[in-house]
């Protein structure tokens, strides 16, 4: 559907220093909280380069700003997103992309899209508004439907009509045609033969359906949550 460059998006978080008397720094090597093993995700910040974590600090994600990491995560991998999580407290130079990309950003976290596109603050990052930021080729196949019916009860022909399960919404129109039906299949590899048959034989059976007109995308993507 969409190139590498398009499926990834950028998640910059600030993480706060651990300020504690019972804090014992690590004889190891330090530990700057989130890591691709603990998130499933490529974290920046962390190298030679970065010359502002001294040897025992340590950082902590809020569990706010956490919450926001791993719901973008499971929504991109479900969706076949990639996310790269950058913890601007841990950077020693912040690169002048990030610069550019932060310019006058006020609350944390900020997810960064294709485009521009983005989230800022944690009240942003609802799984609707993800899936907005990551639309994704639906695993289900649909249909549209145009009826024309016979004047009179449309409320029982309504209720006749989502007596299908595979009919999931229907609209009432003005014009050429009386009704608009949204029909879905569950295998998205289901033959458009298929398809007009349950129009054919399901939906043209109803006594007051006069006539139908059904379309059937050879593809469809959604920014809606499924």
């Amino acid at each position: 559907m969409a190139d590498d460059a398009a499926r990834e998006l950028s998640l910059y978080v600030q993480s706060k220093k651990v300020i504690t008397s019972f804090y014992r720094p690590p004889s190891g090597p330090v530990d700057l909280g989130i890591t691709p093993e603990a998130h499933g995700s490529d974290v920046s910040g962390r190298g030679s380069g970065d010359d502002t974590v001294a040897s025992g600090e340590a950082f902590f994600l809020s569990d706010d700003q956490a919450r926001c990491v791993a719901l973008a995560e499971e929504l991109a991998e479900r969706r076949g997103y990639r996310v790269k999580v950058v913890d601007v407290a841990r950077v020693g130079r912040l690169e002048r992309i990030i610069s550019e990309r932060l310019r006058s950003v006020s609350t944390f976290p900020v997810l960064v899209g294709p485009y521009d596109h983005r989230l800022e603050g944690v009240e942003a990052f609802t799984e609707d508004h993800l899936c907005e930021m990551m639309p994704a080729e639906l695993t289900t196949r649909r249909a549209f439907t145009y009826l024309k019916v016979r004047g009179g009860d449309l409320d029982r022909i309504r209720g006749l009509l989502l007596g299908f399960s595979e009919v999931r919404e229907i609209h009432v129109l003005t014009g050429d045609w009386d009704m608009f039906a949204i029909l879905e299949f569950p295998e998205s590899t289901s033959p458009k033969r298929q398809i007009l048959d349950f129009v054919t034989t399901r939906i043209r059976s109803i006594p007051d359906v006069l006539d139908t007109s059904t379309l059937v995308p050879e593809l469809s993507v959604s920014k809606f949550a499924f």
